[in-house]
Parts: C-alpha cells; sequence; structure tokens
C-alpha cells in the first residue's frame, strides 16, 4: 500500500488546497488504515438559528430571569433548553402504560 501513496502537492494558499482536494481522492494521498481517531474538546458545536414565538410576558420573565443571573437572556433559554432535553432524554416510559404529563403535552402539541 506504501508504495501507491501518492506525495501531497506544496499548495499557494488554501484555496488552491481546496480546489485540489475537491476534485482529488485522499485515498491516494493517505493511507487511512493507519489514521487515529482524534477528539477537538474545545471546538464549539455548530449552531443554527431559529425562530419562535414567544408572549411578551414570558419574555419579560425570562429578561429578568436572565438578569439575575448577568447572562444574555436568549443564553438562559439555551441553558433551559439543554436542561430539558437532557431531563427528557432520561426519562424512561413508566412500567404502567400511563402517560407523563410531557408525554400527554406533547401529543395535545401534535394536534
Amino acid at each position: 500500500m506504501a508504495d501507491k501513496i501518492k506525495p501531497i502537492p506544496t499548495f499557494a494558499n488554501e484555496d488552491e488546497e481546496r480546489d485540489f482536494w475537491a476534485t482529488h481522492e485522499s485515498s491516494d494521498y493517505f493511507d487511512w488504515s493507519q489514521a487515529k481517531s482524534v477528539v477537538f474538546p474545545n471546538l464549539k458545536p455548530t449552531t443554527k438559528s431559529v425562530s419562535i414565538r414567544l408572549t411578551e410576558m414570558m419574555i419579560r420573565d425570562l429578561k429578568s430571569l436572565a438578569n439575575r443571573s448577568d447572562v444574555p437572556y436568549q443564553s438562559l433559554v439555551k441553558i433551559f433548553l439543554q436542561e430539558r432535553i437532557q431531563q427528557e432524554l432520561q426519562i424512561t416510559p413508566k412500567a404502567s402504560g400511563k402517560k407523563s404529563r410531557t408525554q400527554v403535552k406533547r401529543n395535545q402539541l401534535a394536534k
């Protein structure tokens, strides 16, 4: 396999490199069987903007709560959402077959 690996050319800039890799197969230049998995713990996750409608009272309350913690209210919303998502992911269905309040609310919202 090593004799089939081509040398990587030197690039004048990132645009030239990007164009090269867009038109060449990386396996011709790397032995991917020798690749090692890496983790980049300090990278920020990719974010996407979403738009939701909230009542004025809810926004006022969020801003008040955020002000107490000295954080922007949008950041507080993300914190609340993340906490609730984690909570929901840890909930297991009850053996009794009864639906939780969250499950009932989800069904109502889906209608």
